[in-house]
C-alpha cells in the first residue's frame, strides 16, 4: 500500500508538505556545492582534485557547504578514500557527504568509509534554516538492481519526526532516486514518500555520471556530470565539474560548474 501511494503521489507530482509550508519558514540565502562520483584511485586524481578544490575555494561569494554524493574512492580502500577526504579538507568549507558502492571493499566491508566518516551513513545537519539529510542508498558493491536497506529507512521513521515539517528540506544521497532515472533502487518511492509532509525542496544524487532533471510537483531531483578524471560519463558528455547551489527564499537554484581537464 505503502508503494502504491508514493506511486500515485510521485505520478501527480503532487507534495503535500511543500505546499503547506510554503511561506511559513525564515530560511537564510547563502549558497552550497553538490559534487558527486570523485573515484579517487591515483596520483593522478590527487593533480586532478589540487585542481578542482583550488577552483571551488576561488567561488564569491564564499559558499556555506559542501555535499559529496558518494563514490569517494575506485576500490574502497581506506588509502583511496582517505586521500578523497584530505584533498577536500583544504577546501576549507563543512563538507557532508555519503557512502557510494564503490566506497565498499570485497564482501560488501564498509569499515575504512566508517573510520574515516564516523556517523557518516544517515544524519542531518542545518545551515541557515536548511535542513539537509544525508542518506545511504548502497546495496554494498550492488551497481544496479538495488534496494535501499532496511538500517536507512528504520533511521528515516525514527528521526523524521524530530524535523521542523516547515523549514525547508534537501536530501543527498547516492543512488539516483528521480522516476525513470538510471540505477534509481527498487524501493525509491518508499524512502521518498516518508518525507510527504515535510518541506522538501531538492534530492541531489550520484552514481549516474550525467545530467538528468526530475519534478515531483516543487519538488527537484537531480544528477550530474561525474568529477573523477577516472572515470568516463555515462551520458556521453566530456565535462567534468560540480553544481554550485543557491538557497533563497526557501528554493533552490543551480549552475553547473565546469573545470577544464586540461
Amino acid at each position: 500500500m505503502l508503494r502504491l501511494s508514493a506511486g500515485g503521489m510521485l505520478a501527480l507530482g503532487l507534495w503535500p508538505g511543500a505546499l503547506r509550508a510554503a511561506g511559513l519558514a525564515e530560511a537564510g540565502e547563502f549558497t552550497f556545492i553538490v559534487v558527486n562520483d570523485l573515484h579517487y584511485q591515483s596520483d593522478k586524481c590527487g593533480a586532478w582534485f589540487e585542481r578542482v578544490v583550488r577552483q571551488m575555494k576561488a567561488t564569491e561569494p564564499k559558499p556555506a557547504l559542501c555535499l559529496i554524493l558518494g563514490d569517494y574512492s575506485e576500490h574502497g580502500t581506506a588509502k583511496e578514500i582517505g586521500a578523497a577526504k584530505e584533498a577536500f579538507a583544504r577546501l576549507e568549507l563543512p563538507t557532508f557527504g555519503v557512502i557510494g558502492n564503490h566506497d565498499h571493499t570485497v564482501g560488501d566491508d564498509r569499515t575504512a568509509y566508517e573510520k574515516l566518516f564516523p556517523n557518516a551513513l544517515n544524519y542531518v545537519v542545518e545551515q541557515n534554516g536548511w535542513q539537509f539529510v544525508g542518506l545511504d542508498t548502497t546495496e554494498g558493491q550492488k551497481a544496479g538492481g538495488t534496494a535501499i536497506g532496511g538500517e536507512t529507512l528504520k533511521w528515516v521513521d525514527e528521526n523524521l519526526p524530530k524535523l521542523d515539517r516547515t523549514k525547508p528540506l534537501v536530501i543527498f544521497t547516492h543512488f539516483p532516486l528521480g522516476l525513470l532515472t538510471p540505477y534509481r533502487p527498487k524501493n525509491a518511492d518508499d524512502l521518498l514518500i516518508r518525507f510527504k509532509d515535510h518541506n522538501l525542496q531538492s534530492v541531489f544524487n550520484g552514481h549516474f555520471h550525467g545530467f538528468t532533471e526530475r519534478q515531483m510537483g516543487r519538488v527537484t531531483l537531480t544528477t550530474n556530470k561525474c568529477c573523477a578524471i577516472s572515470r568516463a560519463n555515462h551520458d556521453g558528455t566530456k565535462e567534468k565539474g560540480y553544481f554550485l547551489c543557491t538557497a533563497k527564499d526557501g528554493k533552490v537554484s543551480r549552475q553547473f560548474v565546469e573545470v577544464p581537464m586540461a
